[in-house]
């Protein structure tokens, strides 16, 4: 039995909120973060979504507040995007169930109005994703002298998302005597860095080597030649599997995912189906989620914008219909599946143009993904003539990716006369080089090529 909850020091209205949300033991980054948090220590905690992180701070900050006081926030949890803060705002009720703390959430994407409203009335803890909480701090609708606790989540993905210089300007309006909390899937330089500015000798947590997925995730690959013939595999996964409680299929572009999503409503109708992407609007997206989270439809697909903090325990199958580019993703992204002990399948479809980050993933993850062959009876289409274009662009731009000096397949089929006719515009504009080689752009030699 690992630890329970009962071994920390929480008084019995927290405790009786955790069993009624069903949790008795407490995962690696509990029992790692809660102890120095509740102790005031600031912490950086390096874990994925899905190790159970929110619950990780949620808990010691509602131990630390114990109720409603004053008019001002107490606690400030500040999130990239606004399905996570919803999600950690679902956590704090939740947990704060039998106090009376007030918790209220700001994001962007729909007028500030009602947000303003519910500050005005008094709250404990804000939940904010960057943009809106300096809006409406600028608007003088918030005030930060009281924050005793400032918690900067999935820190990695705000600095993907650009929300640097509005963390930096968060960091100067808030109290200089705070604990601050800064959990990251990642540890890169950028992080250490923000860690430094931001942390004092802080307790420094990492569950799980680096980016590792949970290990009871069944990762399968599937090499696919293209976008028609990974619709034929769906088909038939989705005929074949019979276990499949709760899926989401990622796609890397809205287009895609919209394709997918109408494919499956022609298969199986709105009724088992949604999809969520940055195009549809809020009030969509939140139904979408919320239809999925109650079961109410069994599958769900997705763009990685959007999939960002989707708190869903019992998806029990991930489909990567395409390879995500930022290859953290795929870790994201497989870690919706297999949480909290539970087992998870994760399939990945990959065409040739998408092999080049599979590896990319394959080093991240430390693992080879077990490939799997395609079932006889899946039709494998003709690449049509775009798409293999398309492929070849993208294979060319991976291979001067790693060698600048790679001409590419495109550049073979310059014609001769193609050639002179460049060769001589260019002696037009600045003098030609000579047989001997020259100098590239960044200064160093090369050979002409023979």
């Amino acid at each position: 039995m690992g630890v329970t909850f009962e071994d920390f020091k929480f008084n019995r209205q927290i405790l009786n909120a955790i069993a009624d949300a069903g949790y008795t033991e407490a995962t690696p980054i509990q029992e790692k973060a809660i102890p120095p948090i509740l102790n005031g220590q600031d912490v950086m905690g390096i874990a994925q979504t899905g190790t159970g992180k929110t619950a990780a701070y949620v808990l010691p900050i509602i131990m630390k507040l114990k109720y409603a006081q004053g008019e001002h926030a107490r606690a400030l949890i500040v999130s990239p995007t606004r399905e996570l803060a919803m999600q950690i705002e679902e956590n704090v009720k939740t947990f704060a169930a039998n106090t009376d703390l007030r918790v209220v959430v700001l994001y962007g994407g729909l007028g500030p109005k009602t947000q303003i409203e519910q500050l005005n009335k008094g709250v404990d803890i804000i939940v904010a994703t960057p943009g809106r909480f300096m809006d409406l701090y600028l608007a003088g609708h918030i005030v930060t002298k009281t924050f005793q606790v400032l918690v900067l989540d999935e820190a990695d993905k705000m600095m993907d998302m650009g929300f640097m210089p509005q963390i930096n300007r968060i960091l100067e309006v808030v109290p200089v005597k705070r604990q601050n909390l800064l959990f990251s899937a990642t540890m890169s330089d950028k992080i250490h860095e923000l860690s430094n500015n931001f942390l004092e000798f802080p307790t420094i947590i990492e569950v799980t080597p680096q980016a590792t997925p949970a290990q009871t995730v069944d990762q399968q690959l599937y090499f696919v030649p293209n976008v028609k013939t990974k619709i034929n595999l769906l088909k038939k996964l989705l005929d074949i599997e019979d276990d499949i409680k709760k899926l989401i299929i990622f796609c890397k572009t809205r287009i895609a995912a919209e394709d997918v999503y109408k494919f499956l409503l022609r298969k199986f109708g709105e009724n088992e189906v949604k999809v969520l992407h940055a195009n549809k609007g809020q009030n969509t997206r939140i139904n979408a989620i919320n239809a999925f989270k109650n079961d109410e439809v069994k599958i769900l697909v997705a763009t990685d914008v959007a999939s960002r903090g989707i708190d869903v325990s019992d998806v029990s199958h991930v489909i990567n219909f395409d390879v995500p580019v930022v290859i953290e993703d795929y870790v994201h992204r497989i870690g919706r599946t297999g949480r909290a002990f539970q087992l998870g399948v994760a399939v990945t479809f990959c065409n040739p143009a998408e092999e080049y980050y599979v590896r990319k993933v394959e080093k991240l993850i430390r693992q080879t993904i077990p490939v799997k062959d395609m079932p006889a009876d899946v039709f494998i289409e003709e690449t049509p003539y775009e798409e293999r274009q398309d492929q070849s662009r993208e294979i060319d731009m991976q291979k001067r990716r790693e060698d600048p000096d790679f001409k590419g397949a495109f550049h073979e089929k310059k014609t001769l006369n193609q050639r002179k006719k460049f060769d001589a515009e260019k002696a037009k504009t600045k003098g030609t080089f000579g047989p001997k080689g020259g100098k590239s752009k960044s200064g160093r030699s090369f050979k002409k090529k023979h």
